[in-house]
């Protein structure tokens, strides 16, 4: 198959329709056939479930937000259903390998929520946590919770709690619900954004921080996270300002990015294989303003990196071997991009 078609979640607050989807030629190396998916209110954040047949996407209706379910159809995205409660939207949403239960995160409450699926659908919140506490930086003036992801053993949650300088773990029970088993305390300030667990090594898994612009490296056991090493995304003479964004691994564990935005770039790292640790190898131009999140295709050959302010898409091409970028296309206008999904 040289053929996938990939979706993209948008802010609607400006051009945008709502979910668009492309196709991505991985012969050719080009993105094309961009259009609108579905015409929804600021679905940010997207993912597919592991059988790729339903894509669930935070999303704004009118003065609520919450999560909406969506069945994959090859004519186009189909809408079942969504929950949504009185306030902002979620920042993220996730589903677990088994595809029982969705996870959201908002940053505006403050909260974790998680939801059972049936046959696609979601069904109401089953656990909804307001974490408290802030941190040291201005916009850390309370809790502001910003990534829900399942931890390789499907035993345990694991958040990121921006606000807080924390990163949480929650058992998962078998009704969905959730139990605090664990928190790290981070750097303060440093504001812990994004997580990803190393894909051949599960007792291995990086944070990307907001403010402070690193990657952590962890240790991870049981429910349980200790800190291995905290390495910069940036160049040593950077003065300007910079937010990290988003963080992912490669599928064959070799190599880590993590994206810039300010100094719009995605941070390139080297694993060593023994310890988990990190060491740079580039930082690649993301020809764009404010790279919010990026995703390699389903070979591994490329990476689309979305830029928010500029409205443009980035295709580049992935070395296996050096983990170095390319870029092969920078001018795919898509209005505010925020995450891509293949």
């Amino acid at each position: 198959m040289s053929k996938f078609k990939g979706y993209i979640g948008t802010y609607t607050n400006g051009d945008s329709k709502g979910i668009y989807s492309f196709v991505l030629d991985a012969e050719a190396g080009a993105i094309t056939d961009i259009e609108v998916a579905a015409e929804v209110g600021n679905p940010t954040y997207l993912t597919l479930s592991p059988d790729r047949k339903f894509l669930y996407s935070v999303i704004k209706e009118g003065d609520e937000g919450g999560v909406a379910a969506f069945s994959i159809k090859s004519e186009g995205l189909e809408f079942i259903h969504s929950e949504v409660s009185a306030g902002s939207p979620p920042c993220h949403v996730s589903t677990d390998s088994e595809h029982r239960f969705v996870f959201s995160t908002n940053y505006h409450k403050g909260t974790v929520e998680s939801y059972g699926i049936r046959e696609g659908a979601i069904t109401s919140p089953v656990s909804v946590i307001h974490h408290e506490g802030s941190g040291p930086d201005p916009r850390q003036e309370k809790a502001h919770t910003h990534f829900a992801g399942m931890a390789p053993d499907g035993k345990y949650l694991a958040v990121c709690e921006l606000g807080c300088d924390l990163v949480l773990t929650y058992r998962v029970n078998e009704d969905g619900s959730l139990v605090e088993a664990s928190r790290l305390e981070v750097r303060p300030g440093s504001g812990p954004r994004h997580l990803a667990f190393h894909p051949g090594n599960p007792s291995i898994a990086y944070v990307m921080t907001e403010f402070s612009s690193e990657v952590i490296v962890l240790s991870y056991e049981d429910g349980t996270f200790s800190e291995i090493q905290s390495i910069s995304t940036l160049p040593v003479d950077f003065e300007g300002s910079n937010q990290g964004s988003a963080i992912h691994v490669s599928a064959d564990g070799r190599f880590v990015y993590a994206g810039n935005r300010g100094h719009n770039s995605i941070a390139v790292f080297e694993v060593d294989e023994e310890t988990g640790k990190l060491s740079m190898v580039e930082l690649v131009p993301t020809e764009g303003d404010w790279p919010r999140d990026f995703a390699f295709d389903p070979t591994g050959k490329y990476l689309i990196a979305s830029n928010q302010k500029s409205s443009n898409l980035v295709l580049f091409a992935r070395s296996a071997e050096s983990g170095r970028l390319t870029v092969l296309q920078k001018d795919i206008l898509v209005p505010n991009p925020v995450c891509v999904r293949f």
